[in-house]
């Protein structure tokens, strides 16, 4: 309760409304796989959002290791910059200093994390570990094709990690973020060239995880390359186990 001091009286009963609403809910753990510009980006908030869980991004993780120049971020920069992939226990550093913050209690949402079936195996003994499972896997699927002009038009604000699209998600005012409005950025790896190397990657590496958690029983694939609300409808229908 001490952390409800800090709010304004109707800001208090908006708090606790949604913490009432929040309990509510079951618990999950969700992981989301897809390769860049499939809309994890874009759905991850909304998912968040709706299940009352922490949204841990592996890429933003990095980000800020990169900017604040840890040990870890120094490591990843350079990969970074290349497309690359960076090393699993990098990777799985990152993982753990994040995953034991207060808002993770009831869940957490992974964002490009686990990368491989090696990692896969790795998180699934971390949460065995912790007494947590993972409960559901939601794969985006795009053609290829379609990529390169979603990365190429991607806008982030960097503070939140809201994203958006000039095309197909644009702010309410160009180059600002509709929430706080402060200037939107475009991601250094964000172009033709890195994302080659990116999608090269996923293929070979990622896409084998499709097959461990189907065996486990906990993936489901929606079509992300639909407009967003019925993406968003998709994506609860299979977090609920509903026909969709």
């Amino acid at each position: 309760m001490d952390a409800l001091r800090n709010y304004k009286l109707d800001d208090l009963f908006e708090e606790i409304k949604r913490r009432s609403i929040c309990m509510s809910k079951p618990k999950m753990n969700v992981i989301m796989v897809g390769p860049p510009g499939s809309g994890k980006g874009t759905q991850g908030p909304i998912i968040k959002d709706d299940l009352c869980i922490c949204h841990l991004a592996t890429g933003d993780l990095l980000r800020d290791a990169v900017s604040k120049g840890t040990e870890l971020g120094k490591k990843a920069k350079g990969i970074m910059a290349s497309g690359g992939l960076v090393d699993d226990e990098l990777v799985i550093g990152l993982f753990k200093d994040s995953m034991n913050q207060p808002e993770c209690e009831r869940g957490m949402l992974l964002d490009g994390f686990p990368r491989t079936t090696v990692q896969a195996e790795k998180l699934d003994a971390m949460f065995k570990a912790e007494g947590k499972t993972i409960d559901k896997v939601i794969e985006f699927k795009v053609d290829d094709d379609i990529l390169v002009e979603r990365i190429e038009g991607r806008r982030i604000h960097k503070a939140s990690g809201r994203s958006y699209h000039v095309k197909f998600n644009p702010p309410k005012v160009e180059g600002k973020d509709d929430v706080t409005g402060e200037d939107l950025m475009q991601r250094p790896d964000d172009n033709k060239e890195a994302l080659t190397k990116r999608m090269t990657a996923y293929h070979e590496q990622t896409s084998p995880i499709l097959d461990y958690y189907k065996k486990k029983n906990v993936l489901f694939t929606i079509n992300a390359m639909g407009k967003m609300p019925q993406v968003k409808s998709d994506i609860h229908a299979g977090l609920f186990d509903q026909k969709y």
